[in-house]
């Protein structure tokens, strides 16, 4: 894993500044760091060196000629095919897989390239010969990419912060709107950061920015497919695992330590029961709760007996949870409400003391149907429109309460079930404030009465499909990389581990959505194909496990995690630093 930073003008600025915001970046990076400029483009690069340790393996990396520099943070686990077939004509400097950009790119075109690779990957790319910079990020998108248009300049980085110090915060001017988007989604969606011309690259996107004319142009390389191929129970599941073989032995190449996240589910247990295949003492990494109903850390050290790993467990209380809390401003840059970003974060550095690389199961869920919102949406069936409009004042003002009494709980369920619309139902399922909790909210930033706040699921949403399928595909494109992967990415880098995710092979997203759903939910069952297939890998009492969620135990820790009767996305908005006087923010 790595950082990236570089800009374009690079003759206006002084060399110091533009190393300043690099090296904001020194915790993606901490053994090596380079630079290339010339009097158009600069290029830094922080390195956390995984494959080839050597100083053959530093970046910024250029080809022969010195007309094509590159920097790349991630992994590219298809390399050493692609290598062999670009070494008889390309001579290769070193053993790094971000060498294949350099070459692949002569070779293929950028374009071309992207959609030969698989990996976790963000790349900058110039091209001295046609004055063209390239951004590209993975499929998934693991890996983040930031770029910014301001005062006329062109600037890119792996994280907010290098942005941020490059432009100076105080020239930088807050996007309502996507703060607004923020109490709905509960993280800014792509490609809305919190500032207004700084945007997200989209992932499987590309960016071609072209120094002659200034012009920029984005676009997609890869689209996910949704077509229902015809199989059998066993024929899927055989295949599955072979898929799930293929990408876990592609991503245990290391040339340091590699572990795996081992929580007790069912997503994380399959990959450790592959990886085990390949090394059998593989190290495995859990954290708990005192809080029962929150804590897996039992079901792991099951599961890592049951596969003889070596396994290593700590638990997580309110100290722990207070100190992350205080942490997530400078870890995420901007509101960023999945409060398992703080365990997230502490078995990252529990882990990084044995191991560099770890595995984790992120992806299953997205891709074999495992959260229970699936379940409960394909369960409506909303109320007459009648029906609808007499129970809506009551649902919204009592339902709506982040209260857990009985009575508040019921509420909630009628109006997901049968009085708010599909949006809402679904807003409210993942977390989020609906548009008449957020009035004060958007009186205060003015907020037009017509704004659509549910437009990002409704870009990805497809009546075509099968209702849960359809979720599938909503969450692939929303909550999988502004959520789960933003979380992991930054929880992890923060300590220098690089987190694979062996579950998001392009191979496996592809044909996990080539399922017929009733294979997918076979037996009727969230994973239902997935628990299927590993059943003669895992115990029979793992596999009938139900999801459970990462998330703290806000409520039992006390108000100072809860809100107070807040939202936790609201309560965390009202201490954001910078926000109009942090605190000062309450509507």
């Amino acid at each position: 894993m790595c950082g990236l930073f570089g800009h374009t003008q690079a003759s206006r600025f002084e060399r110091e500044l533009s190393r300043c915001a690099l090296h904001t970046l020194i915790h993606r990076g901490p053994d090596q760091w380079g630079e290339w400029c010339d009097d158009q483009v600069y290029i830094g690069h922080r390195r956390l060196s995984i494959l080839d340790l050597s100083e053959r393996g530093r970046q910024p990396m250029t080809d022969a000629r010195g007309d094509v520099v590159i920097a790349v943070n991630g992994e590219i686990y298809n390399y050493p095919g692609l290598k062999r077939e670009l070494e008889p004509r390309y001579s290769f400097a070193s053993h790094s897989d971000s060498e294949i950009v350099l070459h692949g790119y002569r070779e293929w075109g950028f374009h071309g390239l992207l959609k030969r690779m698989d990996g976790m990957y963000a790349i900058a790319l110039y091209d001295k010969t046609e004055r063209k910079v390239y951004l590209a990020r993975d499929r998934s998108g693991i890996k983040p990419l930031y770029y910014s248009r301001v005062n006329g300049g062109f600037a890119w980085a792996s994280e907010l912060k290098a942005l941020t110090t490059w432009h100076g915060a105080g020239n930088l001017v807050d996007d309502v709107t996507a703060l607004y988007d923020y109490l709905t989604y509960r993280y800014i969606p792509t490609p809305k950061t919190r500032y207004c011309d700084v945007f997200k690259l989209p992932p499987a996107s590309q960016l071609v920015c072209d120094l002659t004319t200034g012009g920029i142009v984005v676009s997609s390389y890869w689209s996910l497919p949704v077509t229902t191929q015809p199989t059998t129970p066993e024929g899927a599941a055989d295949r599955l695992l072979d898929l799930l073989d293929v990408s876990v032995v592609e991503q245990l190449m290391s040339d340091v330590p590699v572990g795996i996240f081992l929580s007790g589910g069912i997503d994380s247990s399959a990959v450790a029961a592959s990886a085990v295949r390949r090394s059998p003492h593989i190290h495995t990494y859990s954290i708990g709760f005192a809080e029962k109903g929150y804590d897996e850390s039992a079901f792991a050290e099951d599961v890592a007996r049951h596969l003889g790993t070596a396994h290593a467990h700590r638990m997580c209380g309110p100290e722990d949870a207070a100190l992350g809390q205080r942490n997530i401003p400078s870890w995420y840059d901007e509101p960023f409400a999945d409060s398992s970003s703080v365990p997230t974060h502490l078995v990252s550095r529990f882990a990084r003391d044995g191991i560099t690389v770890a595995l984790s199961g992120d992806g299953g869920d997205e891709l074999f149907g495992g959260y229970r919102w699936y379940e409960a949406m394909h369960r409506r069936r909303p109320a007459s429109r009648m029906l609808r409009s007499c129970a809506a004042p009551a649902v919204t003002r009592w339902g709506r309460s982040h209260r857990r009494d009985p009575f508040s709980r019921a509420l909630r369920r009628l109006g997901y079930e049968k009085v708010w619309n599909e949006f809402e139902a679904y807003t409210v399922l993942l977390g989020g404030l609906l548009k008449q909790d957020k009035c004060a909210w958007a009186a205060r930033w003015n907020i037009p009465a017509d704004y659509d706040d549910y437009w990002y699921f409704r870009k990805y949403y497809r009546d075509d499909l099968p209702v849960r399928t359809r979720w599938q595909v909503v969450d692939f494109h929303t909550y999988l990389h502004d959520d789960i992967h933003t979380k992991v990415d930054r929880a992890s880098m923060q300590v220098a581990l690089e987190v694979r995710v062996p579950l998001l092979s392009q191979a496996l997203i592809e044909f996990a959505f080539s399922l017929p759903e009733d294979i997918r939910y076979l037996g009727g069952r969230s994973k239902g194909i997935f628990r299927h297939a590993l059943r003669d890998r895992l115990p029979q009492h793992i596999l009938d496990r139900g999801k459970k969620g990462f998330g703290m135990p806000t409520r039992e820790w006390g108000a100072a995690f809860s809100g107070d009767g807040r939202s936790w996305q609201e309560n965390l908005l009202t201490r954001w630093p910078g926000l109009d006087g942090g605190a000062e923010t309450t509507p």
